[in-house]
């Protein structure tokens, strides 16, 4: 079995305790777990820098040629 990261087990208790359903994790009203800033599965300690125009131009067509392999298989 592989091991998961502390974000994505962190995530993973908080689908178990929700029933399953990702948008109930979204909702969870328990403010007060330790966990519940981190049940979105991101690290909310960490800022992402914004992405330049070249950026997200060369991310645009990564994505683009990745969804074009993925429908020619």
């Amino acid at each position: 079995m592989r091991q998961l990261t502390p974000i994505k087990a962190i995530r993973a208790k908080c689908l178990e305790c929700s029933g399953g359903s990702s948008n109930e994790v979204k909702l969870c009203p328990l403010v007060e777990c330790p966990l519940y800033a981190f049940r979105l599965g991101r690290n909310p300690n960490i800022k992402r820098k914004p992405l330049t125009p070249q950026q997200r131009a060369r991310a645009s067509q990564r994505l683009a040629a990745a969804r074009d392999q993925a429908a020619n298989v």
